[in-house]
């Protein structure tokens, strides 16, 4: 179940009741979404390429995934749960749209630079997705 209606606040988004394996889903298309832009990015900084259309629709799609996931995150927190998840769970999850924003900052007249610098940052934000889900999973499994 997604949702669910319930008498936890005044609020009306206070009233919904997410169901954790949302956020196990989405993390799960987070983690293909960033993997996608990570290795296409990456192939085309070696290649030399410049950041075409194509790679702006992956980072794109997962720059939406990554607000999904947070967003999810934020309310399973505020439902009360994933209060015994270590907070590198959350700096980590939510380093990659940092990241994102920082690349969008440099607006260097050198394209090539540009995707050598966007695929550093992508890649970096893969690895942090990446141990955010499993530093997730293990908490969310782990039987105490």
């Amino acid at each position: 179940m997604i949702l669910a209606d319930s008498h936890l606040g005044e609020g009306r988004i206070d009233n919904w009741v997410i169901d954790s394996s949302v956020h196990l889903v989405v993390g799960s298309a987070v983690l293909v979404t960033m993997l996608a832009a990570t290795v296409y990015l990456v192939r085309l900084a070696w290649q030399g390429g410049e950041v075409d259309s194509t790679a702006r629709l992956l980072l794109g799609v997962a720059q939406a995934t990554l607000v999904v996931q947070v967003l999810i995150g934020i309310k399973l927190l505020d439902q009360g749960q994933g209060i015994v998840q270590l907070y590198i769970h959350y700096v980590g999850g939510a380093l990659p749209l940092g990241l994102f924003l920082a690349a969008g900052w440099f607006a260097w007249r050198d394209a090539l630079r540009y995707t050598r610098l966007l695929s550093v940052l992508t890649a970096v934000g893969m690895v942090s997705v990446t141990m955010a889900f499993v530093i997730g999973r293990s908490f969310a499994t782990r039987t105490i």
